[in-house]
This record gives C-alpha cells, structure tokens and sequence, in this order.
C-alpha cells in the first residue's frame, strides 16, 4: 500500500553511474531449490570467485535473513510472500548500489517467483534452479530439518508437508546430484558472462 504524502526523490546518481564507476552490471542473481539442494553453498562460492576478480557481490541467504529483517515471518504461505517481498526490495536497492546480488532462497512458488522477476529489467535478473530430488535432500540435511519435519516439529517445510513447484525455464538449472561444486559455480559464471555481468576472463598466455 502506497502512501500518498510520501513523494519519490529523484536522484542524481543511478545504477548506470554506478556500474560505470565499477567496471561490471549489478543484478539480481536468484537461486531456487530446496533446502538442501547446495544454493547458499553454490551462491557463497560464486561470491568468493566474482570478488576475487574485483566484483561487487553481496549473498542474500534464506536462513541468515530471517536471523533480521525477517525474524517476525513464519513459513506460512502468507508469511512466506511477505519474505520474499522484502527481499526483493532489499535486493533492488542493492542492485541500484551497483551491486551483483546472489539471493539463495527456497522460493517454491510460481507466482513468487513470477512476482520476483517483474520487480526487475531483463537486463538485471537471472534466474537459477539448483535441483536435486527431495531424497538426496533429505539424505544431506545438514541442518536436521527434515527429520524435524518428518517429526511434525516443523510445519510447512517444503518437500514434506509443503510444495515446491519447479522454475519451468529458469536461466540455468544445475542439476546438483551430478554435477560437484567447482562444476556448478563455473556453470554460472559462464552464464554471467554470456548475459555480460561480468567480462570474459581468458586465460593469459605464458611469456616467452
């Protein structure tokens, strides 16, 4: 809801003086998939590689932000919309700061996911499925949340008592039960420069 006495501010500095000043694109670089799946592990890796090429990333992570921002939301269908929405404020502020942002978030719904990708430009988005089947998942669980789900200590948890509708074409899908974590993280940076986020890194050939 819009509040009418509040009034935009234009400004005099935007996202294209920003990305000219860093030498690369911001955006929002979004990773699906269930819990379990490797999107924060994935999505930290990638962080690490853009910045040691002198890009400026930030890793928004499902888990950590409800440690904040998020701390009052359940994993109600409501309260799950009201989640991502923040997120998506959070990240388009980041984007306009100049910043390539890696969201690694469940989001299991189509029309989240439908509402995430129309809060950006085609210039800016990209989205990432990390799939692996709810078995593999559950045999990781590095957290033991699904044995807290199985248990009925969580309510809602996706792939157990709530459902995870699948991107249909996602920018890249990674398919983490066979491809290793070297393997997937060169997967998106290939996809970062073919969308020109970042610029092609060639090798350098050895000095005579």
């Amino acid at each position: 809801m819009h509040n009418n006495h509040v009034i935009w501010h234009n400004v005099q500095i935007d996202r294209s003086d920003r990305n000219r000043l860093n030498a690369h694109r911001s955006g929002l670089i979004w990773l699906t998939g269930l819990s379990a799946s490797g999107k924060s592990t994935i999505a930290h890796e990638v962080e690490k590689r853009l910045f040691d090429r002198g890009i400026r990333t930030y890793v928004l992570d499902g888990d950590n932000v409800r440690h904040g921002i998020n701390s009052n939301l359940t994993f109600s269908r409501e309260d799950r919309k009201e989640n991502l929405r923040r997120i998506v404020e959070v990240s388009k502020l980041f984007v306009d700061a100049g910043i390539l942002v890696l969201a690694a978030f469940i989001s299991p719904y189509k029309e989240d996911r439908a509402y995430i990708r129309s809060r950006f430009a085609d210039d800016n988005f990209l989205e990432i499925y990390v799939k692996c089947a709810v078995e593999e998942c559950e045999q990781r669980d590095p957290k033991g949340q699904y044995k807290k789900a199985r248990a009925g200590i969580i309510k809602n948890y996706t792939g157990i008592s709530s459902p995870y509708e699948e991107p249909e074409n996602p920018h890249l899908l990674l398919d983490t039960e066979n491809l290793d974590l070297d393997s997937s993280v060169a997967n998106i940076l290939d996809l970062l420069e073919r969308h020109e986020f970042i610029e092609i890194q060639r090798d350098t050939p050895d000095e005579p």
